[in-house]
């Protein structure tokens, strides 16, 4: 049986693969082609340091994933529409399910920094990390 953790990330990456043209993949490496509709990889990210009460002893995290958004277009217009189509579609499937079924107390994306970059050869990428902040509690740390 997963853990809460993976049970929420397993969550988050369903919402994420309700987005139509995109693909979505979880801890997988940038691959040498990108598809049209753009990739979008799911990072587990960091749990932090959790907030601890006792009786009964809760741990309550506030735990920061990162989707990572990866777009390729001809030009810098063709790479903006993508782009701006892809987090739309995020923001519409983190809408959809604030907590991911009850699994999480609260899902919120964090504004990405995107970044152009050329590729020699090739169409140029725009790229951004969206930090997911997944807001939950568990009775055991390692869970």
């Amino acid at each position: 049986m997963p853990t809460p953790r993976e049970t929420i990330l397993q969550a988050l990456l369903a919402a994420l693969q309700t987005m139509p043209a995109a693909t979505v993949l979880r801890e997988e490496v940038l691959p040498e082609r990108l598809p049209a509709g753009g990739l979008v990889i799911l990072r587990d990210g960091d749990p932090g340091t959790p907030e601890v009460t006792l009786s009964p002893l809760q741990y309550h995290y506030e735990h920061r994933a990162e989707v990572e958004v990866i777009v390729q277009g001809k030009t810098p217009a063709a790479r903006a529409t993508i782009f701006d189509t892809l987090l739309q579609s995020i923001g519409t499937a983190l809408a959809a399910d604030r907590t991911l079924g009850g699994l999480c107390d609260w899902v919120e994306a964090q504004a990405p920094q995107p970044v152009d970059m050329p590729v020699e050869g090739a169409a140029a990428l725009k790229a951004a990390i969206i930090p997911v902040i997944l807001t939950y509690t568990t009775a055991d740390p390692l869970g």
